[in-house]
């Protein structure tokens, strides 16, 4: 597929299970931690315990044995396993003026050295969601020059592709849908076991050809506090405070 591996399904669940965890998106606000920095705006819950019934039912059922083997048989990856600690998993949803810039995630995971991420997984929430709001999901080439493949976050719509040093996607458009309205989402992260230790690879964001040279200049500065963000959690196993306050400053 161009322009990496990558599937596009739609009516992926049951339509009751969709719309059912539909509902749960308009939690409180004080359930969702907010990610809120140059590259990205939005809010998660990244925990089971957070979740409504419904929303934990669907991520154990997509963490399951017998769907792992789904994922792997479809992929042709073995040995795959899902994350059970949810890190930058589990329930997305962006407001009004959202947005996450193009970007390559992490590659090995963060706290654990020999997890090798090889697979995301998004499945989308959205009725009744008009194009023009934005929040397309892009699929960019390898050199960011160009958006491969745009694709609208429909209700019941499920994305999946392979993770890599190439696989830049995001929707970095601000949100123009009317208040209230939400962009949401599932994402989940399927890993192999290295037989080796693995270099960090943190999330790593890109400009884009359009972008200003004062926008790329803060991606770029933004990327290198999520560097050093991963490094502390690695080397240090904690997550800097002072590190999360520039970056929602910025």
């Amino acid at each position: 597929a161009d322009p990496y591996p990558h599937v596009v399904l739609d009516d992926f669940l049951p339509a009751e299970i969709a719309e059912g965890v539909v509902e749960e998106y308009a939690a409180d606000e004080s359930t969702w931690a907010h990610y809120h920095h140059y590259n990205q705006r939005k809010q998660a819950i990244t925990s089971l315990e957070g979740m409504g019934p419904r929303n934990r039912e669907l991520v154990e059922a997509l963490q399951s044995e017998a769907f792992v083997d789904f994922i792997a048989e479809i992929t042709g990856l073995p040995g795959l396993f899902a994350d059970p600690y949810l890190d930058g998993a589990g329930m997305h949803r962006t407001l009004p003026g959202g947005h996450l810039n193009i970007h390559t995630d992490f590659l090995s995971h963060p706290n654990h050295d020999e997890w090798s991420r090889e697979i995301n997984l998004l499945i989308y929430f959205n009725p009744g969601w008009k194009e023009e709001w934005m929040g397309n999901l892009e699929l960019w080439d390898r050199d960011v020059k160009r958006c491969a493949r745009s694709v609208a976050p429909l209700l019941n719509r499920c994305v999946i592709f392979r993770t890599s040093d190439i696989s830049y996607h995001g929707h970095p458009q601000p949100l123009v849908c009317p208040d209230g309205v939400t962009r949401n989402s599932i994402a989940l992260y399927y890993f192999q076991k290295s037989s080796a230790k693995l270099q960090l690879h943190p999330t790593t964001y890109r400009s884009r050809p359009a972008d200003s040279k004062g926008k790329r200049w803060l991606i770029g500065f933004d990327t290198l506090l999520c560097r050093l963000d991963s490094l502390l959690r690695r080397h240090g196993g904690l997550r800097s405070r002072w590190i999360d306050r520039i970056m929602k400053y910025l």
